[in-house]
């Protein structure tokens, strides 16, 4: 489990090392923490790589909460504890999702139940995600809402529910990471969601109402991924 500790005041950050090491102990519970003691450095450096992330509100330069709604902007799933001495602030973590707040002075028991209740929600909503370098800027996309990724000169175009994203790089790189995803080539320039396939006619495969031709030389292995992922074969 990745947390992330994004405090300025550094006798609270040794308290959250020193509580999240107990926390270890205590639960049987692998933590990897990660420490930054300012807002924008943290943002520089986020690739969607924390399950945790413990912010305080209240720093210099760029406040926890709108760090929260710059994260937000690039991951609407991170669980996110903010860690404040003011309550009144800290009530409006539902502006940016916050799963719950931490009170300074900070004590033992009521931290491990917030993390405990954190952890929780992060492995019942576990995912899997794909991590773009895209011209639009970072983003982290669930692979269960890509519906297809298009070659297109050198580019990838990553058609998605959250919209439409382009970048560098190969098609057979990105095919290595998305078939264990169940995708699967139609034809040499489209990589096909198959749990995003509607229907085939026409020769094409339906991907969200768009008409992706299946090759000639792609079909039967194509229709028989298709066939194992619908008859169950493929999780």
């Amino acid at each position: 489990m990745r947390i992330a500790i994004v405090e300025d005041e550094a006798v609270y950050a040794d308290k959250l090392r020193d509580y999240l090491a107990r926390y270890a102990r205590d639960f049987g519970q692998a933590l990897d923490v990660s420490y930054f003691a300012d807002a924008i450095t943290f943002l520089n450096g986020f690739k969607g790589q924390f399950d945790v992330i413990l912010m305080d509100i209240s720093m210099p330069v760029l406040n926890g909460m709108e760090a929260a709604k710059r994260l937000r902007a690039v991951d609407s799933d991170v669980v996110l504890l903010f860690v404040t001495s003011l309550a009144q602030y800290a009530i409006r973590g539902y502006e940016v999702d916050a799963f719950d707040y931490i009170l300074k002075p900070i004590h033992y028991f009521a931290f491990s139940q917030r993390l405990h209740r954190a952890i929780g929600r992060v492995k019942s909503k576990s995912k899997n995600y794909l991590i773009l370098n895209a011209r639009e800027g970072m983003q982290k996309l669930d692979v269960n809402t890509i519906y297809y990724v298009e070659s297109r000169d050198h580019d990838l175009i990553f058609h998605a529910e959250s919209g439409v994203y382009s970048m560098g790089g190969t098609m057979k790189d990105v095919e290595q990471r998305l078939q264990p995803h169940s995708f699967f080539r139609c034809n040499k320039g489209y990589l096909v969601s198959l749990r995003h396939v509607d229907s085939i006619q026409d020769g094409c495969a339906i991907v969200h109402g768009e008409r992706l031709l299946v090759s000639r030389t792609r079909k039967n292995e194509f229709m028989e991924a298709l066939t194992n992922f619908v008859g169950g074969a493929v999780l």
